[in-house]
């Protein structure tokens, strides 16, 4: 069910949960939000993107969890010269496919989208999986579609009767981002070591990103010396995420990108309400404390970093 992220709702102050934040200042350089999902916000596409414009948000990523959210985001970013695309299964959709409902969970981590509907799904067993990823396959070769994600491995809510299918669906975008030479967005929840052992043995693209990221300092000097983007999301700003403020201070500063993850991870002090590419400069601007360096610098390495990884 989409949040309420494109509009203020009756009553709306600070204390309104459901309200969306406001508009902070605008950002003197221009910054991409590099995962989003504009589908899952409320108000038009045209409504976010002019927001987000507002504030100097000036590109956005938008993200594929599922064959009808992928086909989604590659629509809209041919009609939008400031929308990319990205497109795969989530890890959690993988096993919903070939199983119907793995590790006893029906919950959804997320709202909206074919694949976090509540309930299980009938199981297709694998030839589904691999009808799904020939369409995914499909819709990566379209060159407004940038990305191949999306994808990767998620401990979190699948159980161990998923996860096999969540690796051989990680093992086919990897191929797939390969094969069309695009970015390889990547979903890294409670799988750390199996997320970068696959990468090694696959052979990683030239561009991935870890999206959302979520591993410690160590973790992002292994991301380093292999080359892979770090993407940063609004709980950076959270208190109990220090490990997160540690990765980000050592990270090489043309491997760091920001995202929203809108509607999800709305930055301090909002965090509970919508999220949306509009706040981008509130995790912007966090983010330049931590490293030390003034937020124009910051900025600057982000957009150049943005437009590298995904190759607009």
């Amino acid at each position: 069910m989409p949040s309420n992220a494109g509009h203020r709702s009756k009553g709306d102050d600070k204390n309104d949960k459901n309200a969306a934040p406001p508009l902070p200042a605008p950002l003197a350089v221009p910054v991409a939000d590099s995962h989003t999902h504009l589908d899952m916000q409320s108000g038009t596409v045209e409504e976010g993107l002019a927001k987000a414009a507002s504030v100097g948000v000036t590109t956005v990523v938008q993200v594929g969890c599922d064959l009808k959210g992928s086909r989604w985001a590659a629509e809209t970013a041919a009609a939008h010269d400031s929308v990319h695309a990205a497109v795969a299964l989530h890890p959690n959709e993988a096993p919903r496919i070939v199983h119907g409902d793995p590790g006893g969970t029906a919950q959804p981590p997320r709202a909206g989208g074919g694949w976090s509907r509540q309930g299980a799904r009938e199981a297709g067993g694998d030839a589904a999986l691999d009808e799904a990823l020939a369409e995914i396959d499909r819709l990566a070769a379209l060159p407004h579609v940038k990305g191949v994600g999306e994808t990767g491995l998620d401990y979190f809510r699948t159980g161990p009767e998923g996860k096999a299918a969540q690796e051989r669906s990680f093992r086919a975008h990897i191929e797939i981002a390969k094969r069309h030479g695009k970015a390889l967005v990547i979903h890294d929840r409670d799988a750390h070591a199996d997320v970068l052992r696959i990468l090694k043995e696959e052979g990683a693209p030239e561009r991935t990103v870890f999206h959302c990221y979520s591993g410690d300092a160590e973790m992002a000097g292994i991301c380093a010396r292999e080359g892979y983007f770090m993407s940063f999301a609004g709980n950076v700003t959270f208190k109990n995420a220090q490990n997160l403020r540690d990765a980000l201070a050592v990270a090489p500063l043309e491997l760091v990108l920001v995202e929203t993850d809108a509607p999800f991870l709305t930055p301090a002090p909002y965090r509970g309400r919508p999220n949306a590419p509009y706040l981008v400069p509130v995790t912007v601007r966090a983010m330049a404390a931590v490293r030390g360096i003034g937020e124009d610098a910051l900025a600057t390495a982000l957009a150049t970093n943005t437009a590298r990884a995904f190759d607009y």
